[in-house]
């Protein structure tokens, strides 16, 4: 079989499409229709007089008191100050928090930018005024004038009357439609306009196009359609293996991409180990008019069709998607309603004074007169007699007098029951909105959420909505926010805005490997919806919060942090620094987690701070070195002080030495004395004796002296270690709520006590040797009786 050209398929896409929306069309107009006319009945003048009633009330006035418009827009509002959010959650739910956080700023950031609430609202408006709204996504160069710009963003864009120009196929059953293999929506053109933008004529269509339920061509408009239909993909993947054993996945786009990857893989010794085909989904657009395809747009980014749903209630019922939104049900009881205050109103309308009844006869020439009473009020009128039948005059008053209407007493009654009936059907709780003086503040929060609950069906299908574009967002910047190293602009949850730096290569610090940060390629998350207040109403209910915890606290610290958290959401113009400068608090204080910038903010003032001396600190280090240099002086003064004694022993010894050897060289006495004669006094003897004793008392003094030096230097050291101890307290005072810089004088305050107990253990020790040293017994050494040395016992 030939393979079909292009003309033959998209001749076959547009004959397949134009079917299935005939089939569509067929099934779904009077639901849409319905739809339609709910919308216009609540925000049209007039549009509550459409139909029959119209036709009924043609000449008679037509009064609307649209009490449906204030419920509905009650509704709007409720929204609008309780915004849906989408919030990215990792499938594990633990890992790539990291990125999911940035695809939640970018996320945010494209709302911003594209002015993604004018698409919401209007979705949201027509889901609860019709039943019916949608909004598209798409992708735009981010510098239209600028060719060498490939780099594009995602954008918001709201589909007005989507309930009749958004019509997806009839198989998809989900709310999201995410099962849909196909959506169709219709925009209309003038005639002139179409032929000029596409330079095609309506009146060249087949004639079959005519015959279709939807009319593609009238006389005044045009419609062209946007088709998006699903297709699989048939892809090859080839898997290469390099050298440390890692196998990576190539599909053939990136290899036609970039002609020299294969030859970079084999150069760097990867090897091809083998092929994969796979199936995936993706979008094919095109745009169709009744005629033909206009254009083949090919493949769009993402997996998803653009086309995000919003209803306001939904049900399937025959096989039929049926939706409605807050008017259908009360529309008959609001034209009840305006039927009997326009019969009121006509009622009222008839005078209430009562006017005379005259024949003609009577006021022939006062005509004026009486016309003009009521406004020039004269003081009295004039009327004239009756001529009777034999020519005499028969003066003659009023024949009667005009009456006004009656209300009848059924349309009182029925006024009464179609308000109530009203309200109960719209939700509106008169007795809920008007708040009593003393009425508890559980009271007033009970009543509240039994309002909300009369609304929140509203907004929790339109939190399905917002989380199915979350997903569809996701499926297209996967595919559009690939650049390596762009930079984009992120907004926090803040609401400050910041710069994320796209697929940026990075070490991991724990692991050493290189890895990619902000893989958006990568991003593979499940999409919550947070349906809440506002971000103003939840600053400012937060703020009450932290005031009622900052009453029932005393602890200082406590209320230091919760005074900042509350400065940090408060709202108010010319708060921004001061907000800066609690966040930098909060920081300091561990409550909160920085972000990359003031990570890396916080690491260079950590690095500056290690750069820089610390005052305190050398303080510290100085008397520790001082206590050290003590300690080690006392050491020396006690072994120079044993050093004396042991040189004072020494030249006692010399001493007593050279008496000796002069009493040996002395003559001897005469062998034979008188026996009578007495001995005569050894002086020399004597003064040997008293050089002993003067060399005992010498050691005394010296051990004496020693000793209370010691002692004084010891108490000396104990006061300087005292000293120090007491400025390391004030010191450690002094930087209190600084952990790093106590940590730091701890750390020298402890190896200041230490190097002191080391004085103070070195010093006693010496002082003990020295004193035992001096306090050991002495004996004089005689050798062939003479004193040759003084020792100490116990020395060998």
């Amino acid at each position: 079989m030939a393979r079909e050209t292009r003309e033959q398929r998209l001749q076959r896409v547009h004959t397949e499409a134009l079917t299935e929306f005939d089939a569509i069309q067929a099934t779904m107009r009077d639901e849409r229709f319905q739809c339609l006319e709910d919308r216009r009945f609540y925000s049209i003048a007039g549009a509550q007089w459409e139909g029959n009633l119209s036709e009924q009330y043609a000449n008679r006035p037509r009064f609307e008191v649209n009490k449906v418009a204030l419920s509905v827009m009650r509704i709007i509002s409720e929204y609008r100050n309780n915004r849906v959010t989408v919030d990215f959650v990792p499938k594990d739910g633990s890992t790539n928090l990291k990125l999911a956080d940035t695809c939640d700023e970018l996320y945010r950031a494209d709302e911003q930018d594209s002015s993604a609430d004018e698409a919401y609202d209007n979705a949201f408006e027509e889901a609860v005024g019709g039943g019916f709204g949608a909004w598209r996504l798409s992708n735009q160069y981010e510098d239209e004038g600028d060719p060498e710009n490939e780099q594009q963003r995602i954008v918001f864009q709201p589909i007005f009357d989507a309930d009749t120009s958004v019509f997806f196929d009839l198989n998809a059953k989900r709310q999201d439609k995410k099962d849909a293999q196909c959506c169709y929506v219709l925009s209309a053109l003038t005639v002139q306009s179409y032929k000029d933008r596409f330079d095609d004529d309506p009146t060249t269509w087949p004639k079959v196009v005519q015959f279709t339920q939807f009319d593609w061509s009238t006389p005044n408009v045009v419609y062209i359609c946007e088709y998006y239909c699903k297709e699989q993909v048939t892809e090859t993947l080839r898997i290469f293996r390099s050298l440390d054993g890692e196998e990576t996945k190539y599909t053939e786009a990136e290899f036609a991409d970039d002609p020299d990857l294969e030859q970079m893989l084999l150069a760097t010794g990867s090897v091809e180990v083998r092929e994969r085909k796979i199936k995936r989904q993706r979008v094919h657009k095109y745009l169709l008019s009744g005629g033909k395809v206009l254009e083949d747009y090919g493949l769009i980014a993402g997996s998803e069709i653009p086309i995000i749903p919003v209803y306001g209630k939904r049900w399937f019922i025959d096989n039929i998607e049926r939706c409605q939104g807050h008017v259908r049900l009360a529309k008959d009881a609001q034209r009840l309603k305006n039927m009997q205050l326009t019969k009121l109103g006509e009622i009222s309308a008839y005078s209430t004074v009562q006017k005379p009844i005259f024949t003609p006869e009577q006021v022939a020439g006062h005509e004026l007169a009486w016309s003009d009473d009521n406004v020039k009020r004269y003081p009295y009128l004039l009327i004239n007699p009756v001529t009777n039948a034999d020519g005499g005059e028969n003066p003659m008053g009023a024949l009667d007098y005009t009456r006004a209407p009656e209300i009848p007493p059924a349309m009182a009654a029925l006024l009464q029951i179609t308000e109530a009936d009203m309200q109960q059907i719209l939700g509106t709780q008169q007795a809920g909105e008007i708040m009593q003086p003393n009425m508890s503040g559980k009271a007033v929060e009970l009543i509240q959420n039994k309002q909300d609950m009369q609304t929140f069906i509203y907004l929790s299908n339109f939190g399905k909505a917002v989380k199915r574009c979350g997903e569809v967002w996701l499926s297209m910047a996967r595919e559009i926010y690939v650049e390596p190293s762009r930079k984009m602009k992120a907004i926090q949850t803040t609401g400050e805005p910041r710069t994320v730096e796209l697929a940026r290569p990075m070490v991991n610090k724990e692991t050493g490997a290189i890895e990619t940060e902000n893989d958006i390629a990568e991003a593979k998350f499940d999409v919550a919806v947070d349906v809440g207040p506002s971000t103003a109403s939840r600053r400012a209910s937060v703020v009450r919060a932290i005031t009622g915890m900052m009453q029932i606290t005393q602890d200082p610290e406590t209320l230091q942090i919760l005074g900042a958290q509350a400065m940090m959401n408060m709202e108010g113009e010319g708060l921004s620094e001061m907000q800066q400068y609690f966040r930098k608090k909060l920081l300091k204080l561990g409550v909160i987690e920085p972000n990359e910038e003031e990570a890396a903010a916080m690491a260079e003032e950590l690095a500056a701070m290690q750069e820089q001396p610390d005052p305190q600190k050398e303080l510290a280090e100085g008397l520790a070195m001082e206590a050290r240099a003590k300690a080690a002086k006392a050491e020396a003064d006690t072994e120079a002080a044993l050093a004396t004694a042991e040189k004072t022993r020494a030249q006692t010894i010399e001493i007593l030495t050279n008496v000796g050897q002069s009493e040996g060289a002395a003559p001897q006495a005469p062998a034979q004395a008188p026996a009578q004669a007495p001995a005569p006094r050894d002086e020399r003897a004597d003064e040997r004796a008293e050089l002993e004793l003067e060399a005992m008392r010498l050691e005394n003094r010296m051990r004496k002296n020693k000793a209370e030096a010691t002692e004084t230097q010891i108490q000396s050291d104990r006061a300087a270690s005292e000293t120090a101890m007491q400025a390391s307290q004030a010191m450690q005072q002094a930087v209190a709520g600084l952990s790093e810089s106590v940590a730091v004088i701890g750390n020298a305050v402890g190896q200041m006590s230490e190097a002191v107990g080391q004085f103070a253990q070195v010093t006693s020790q010496n002082a003990d040797k020295a004193i035992a040293a001096l306090s050991r017994p002495k004996r004089v050494v005689r050798e062939k009786g003479r004193i040759s040395r003084i020792e100490t016992e116990g020395d060998d």
